[in-house]
């Protein structure tokens, strides 16, 4: 790849569209929608490539994050009909299921034999379930396995909780859902997963998923969940009836929210910085632009948590369309992928990392995507039942061996990290978290 470290303006056989981007780059300055459709556009995309590598290695100099994780999906039944959506089923269907306690304690019991140090907790939105299986489920959870963290619900799952107790109000949501999450933080819930983001546009809402909540929702969930201190990821499944705009549109949206979140943590901004006009998901957000993309910048940590919660992470998850409503479409291809973690990259400049799940992008490709914007490739998974991209089955599992060999392979550290990206020090299954 051509280096654009030195002087961008000199570049050799590049887009010259590419160059003042790549001067903004290194500067830390926010992109502009307009530089996202060029980074999406243009036939140059190792300069893509390479711009988006700069910022994960000014940002992670040398080093890939790995986790020893298991998921557990409680339920598929769901009041949900998605289009693109494989996973769910109705009550009575074949292959429903909701699991019992001690079935989800046998999980946990596993979880600490393996060593995990975390477990990612989805499921449908169950009408037949009481707001109670939830708390019991995190408080059997934490009796069983009470040094594993517990990253569980999306803010679809949450606002179903607020509605299914009877809390949720129209005219006031957000309240709603601060009493489900401080009940479950009570019960042990330690951070919130990125699904059900989707793509943050009403014309995709409408086509692939109207019965779903919408952007507005979502990001309400995240909000509350940062004001009571709990770190939270996102997510954008693209490739389906999205288009390349729309996805920037969303990746503008997350961004504002992380202004937000991170003016509350004491980081200064830059008031004069690009904001874009008419999105009316981020016009009641007055936080100025806050960059993490710039040499010197310290990363938000743990320990800032007393101020207030973050995102922690950005997840492009590719659109599998076998078994969907939408299995005509194709679906993305590898360099959409690939191109598509690097605007990622480069256009989520206040997010600290950036995820190539290996699950939903193979582990060679998100070998690859290291190089290409991404510091972290998941963990070892076990068993997945949302989107069966490798093999058959839900049993999709790898070990920490392959991690580290395919993070060392690309040419980088393997840093094992819990949920909250402290470095863990293991001796088989016991661990310990640094700091």
């Amino acid at each position: 790849m051509t280096t654009l470290e030195s002087n961008p303006s000199t570049l050799l056989n590049s887009d010259p569209a590419l160059i003042p981007i790549a001067e903004k780059v290194q500067r830390g300055k926010r992109l502009t929608l307009d530089d996202g459709w060029t980074l999406y556009s243009t036939n140059d995309i190792w300069t893509v490539l390479d711009l988006a590598k700069q910022v994960r290695d000014r940002m992670h100099p040398g080093v890939a994050y790995y986790n020893i994780n298991r998921h557990l999906n409680y339920s598929n039944v769901c009041a949900l009909s998605c289009k693109f959506c494989e996973f769910y089923r109705k009550k009575g269907q074949d292959g429903e299921y909701t699991r019992d306690l001690e079935y989800i304690r046998e999980e946990g019991r596993k979880a600490v034999e393996s060593g995990a140090t975390e477990m990612h907790i989805v499921g449908g939105l169950n009408p037949y379930l009481p707001f109670e299986y939830y708390t019991d489920m995190l408080k059997a959870l934490t009796e069983v396995a009470p040094s594993v963290h517990l990253k569980a619900f999306t803010a679809v799952e949450l606002v179903h909780l607020a509605r299914i107790a009877k809390v949720y109000k129209k005219d006031d949501p957000k309240s709603g859902v601060r009493w489900v999450l401080e009940r479950l933080k009570e019960a042990g819930l330690g951070s919130l997963p990125g699904g059900g983001a989707e793509v943050f546009d009403e014309r995709v809402h409408k086509e692939a998923f109207k019965t779903k909540i919408g952007a507005h929702e979502w990001l309400d969930v995240h909000l509350v969940a940062h004001e009571v201190g709990l770190n939270s990821n996102c997510t954008m499944l693209y490739g389906h009836v999205d288009k390349r705009r729309e996805r920037l549109r969303h990746m503008e949206i997350l961004r504002r929210s992380q202004d937000q979140a991170l003016e509350r943590l004491g980081y200064e901004g830059d008031p004069d910085a690009y904001i874009a006009d008419g999105i009316e998901e981020s016009e009641q957000i007055t936080a100025p632009v806050i960059t993490l993309n710039k040499d010197g910048v310290t990363l938000p940590t743990p320990a800032m948590s007393e101020r207030g919660g973050y995102y922690q992470t950005i997840t492009p998850l590719p659109f599998f369309p076998d078994g969907s409503e939408l299995e005509h479409l194709s679906g993305p291809g590898g360099v959409e992928n690939l191109r598509t973690i690097a605007v990622t990259r480069l256009m989520l400049d206040n997010f600290p990392h950036v995820k190539a799940f290996w699950i939903m992008q193979t582990l060679p490709m998100a070998q690859v995507m290291l190089e290409a914007g991404a510091d972290d490739i998941d963990g070892t998974v076990v068993w997945y039942d949302i989107t069966k991209a490798v093999g058959e089955g839900t049993h999709q599992e790898t070990t920490e061996r392959d991690l580290i060999e395919a993070i060392n392979e690309a040419g980088y550290e393997a840093v094992e990290r819990d949920t909250l990206y402290r470095r863990v020090q293991r001796d088989g299954s016991n661990w310990r978290v640094e700091g």
